[in-house]
């Protein structure tokens, strides 16, 4: 009786398993996502504090350990790598620039002001870009000069 128990089970080890040892591995489907973006700054606790304090990211570890690096989350799957030792600010232009997306421009706007951060639309006629879409966006620089857009995108 054991036996045939054992024969039995064994045959349908094999019966379940024979698919899966001859499948094809299908490509993966997905296209790329975005992964993370580090920028380059002087003063790496000053840029840290602007990202926690102002922007509201979430500190992450970091596998360096070196003193050099501070990480954020910025999403479910993206994060912000500050790298600290740049000798000289950022030479950016409004039109190089990361986003993040806020519940509300008002309230974020109310924020910045009371942090005392300026900030202005795109073109830097008034406080807020409004896209034909009806996305409010607004525009500020880190202390390194990387401009950023914070808008109400509803994705």
């Amino acid at each position: 009786m054991k036996t045939i128990a054992f024969v039995f089970l064994l045959q349908l080890g094999i019966f379940l398993a024979g698919p899966l040892l001859f499948a094809q591995v299908a490509p993966a489907s997905k296209s790329s996502e975005f992964n993370h973006i580090a920028i380059y700054v002087e003063d790496l606790a000053k840029s840290a504090d602007f990202y926690e304090k102002v922007i509201g990211l979430e500190k992450i570890p970091e596998p360096f350990h070196d003193g050099r690096h501070v990480w954020f989350r910025m999403g479910e799957h993206s994060q912000l790598h500050v790298v600290g030792g740049a000798t000289q600010p950022a030479p950016t232009t409004i039109d190089e620039h990361f986003a993040f997306r806020v519940a509300s421009i008002p309230d974020f706007m109310a924020r910045l002001d009371k942090m005392q951060v300026k900030y202005r639309s795109f073109k830097g006629d008034t406080k807020v870009t409004a896209r034909p879409d009806g996305v409010s966006q607004i525009y500020f620089q880190d202390p390194d000069g990387y401009w950023i857009e914070v808008n109400d995108d509803k994705y």
